[in-house]
């Protein structure tokens, strides 16, 4: 199993902050919507913003969380939901499974063996099922909070598509998102070197940027984005 990376507390700072990223976190979980299926599973859910977002749209959803105390708050969050299983999950691994679809946000980015994580994330998709992936985009957006939350890379299209197919998924939708977050990100946390957290900037650009954003890119895919969104499938 790999080694988790970076700051946990750090990392859980900043989830907790971009937390209150509303109009963000409906704009992600909508696009991963159509290709979850009936039953699947979340490979780091974090603080699980998303998995109840999802959980409420489905009849059985599986979060998984690596680093323990965070595993811990998960259970706790999500204790009174009946439908939603928490179980502790790293990446590589050996498991099988037969989940409709695995689906995993700002998470590949922190394991050095990208390919053998996708891999894990295959084998948990029966055939014909979906691996769902957000990651960062772009090398040179990489800052220090990239480092200090343990981000061993960015991506384009052309790397995650390369990954995929290289851990045998058939890549049926790539494009990037979020574009002008990509302007934003990179001014605050490499010109300023700011972590993103909660506060007045953060609120202002997911209230009255963020929304338009969105609108303009359901009509014309940006060249460039803060994050890259992949669907790709398991094998028949």
């Amino acid at each position: 199993m790999a080694d988790i990376t970076g700051d946990q507390r750090i990392q859980s700072e900043v989830l907790e902050g971009l937390a209150t990223a509303v109009n963000h976190r409906r704009w992600f979980v909508e696009l991963a919507m159509p290709y979850l299926g009936d039953n699947p599973i979340e490979i780091g859910s974090g603080l699980g913003d998303y998995a109840l977002e999802w959980a409420d749209r489905l009849p059985r959803f599986t979060a998984t969380e690596a680093d323990p105390d965070r595993l811990v708050r998960l259970k706790e969050r999500l204790a009174d939901r009946p439908t939603i299983d928490v179980r502790e999950m790293l990446l590589p691994h050996s498991e099988r499974g037969d989940y409709s679809a695995a689906v995993s946000y700002n998470v590949l980015e922190h394991i050095e063996d990208h390919v053998s994580a996708l891999r894990s994330m295959r084998d948990l998709v029966r055939p014909g099922g979906a691996v769902i992936i957000i990651v960062p985009a772009f090398q040179f957006a990489m800052s220090p909070a990239d480092v200090a939350t343990g981000h061993v890379r960015r991506y384009t299209k052309k790397t995650l598509a390369g990954a995929m197919t290289e851990a045998g998924l058939t890549v049926e939708k790539i494009h990037y998102a979020n574009a002008l977050g990509l302007l934003g990100y990179f001014t605050a946390t490499k010109v300023f070197r700011l972590m993103p957290k909660e506060g007045p900037m953060v609120k202002l650009y997911d209230t009255v940027v963020l929304p338009a954003t969105k609108a303009a890119e359901q009509l014309v895919r940006p060249p460039f984005g803060q994050s890259v969104f992949a669907v790709a499938r398991v094998p028949a």
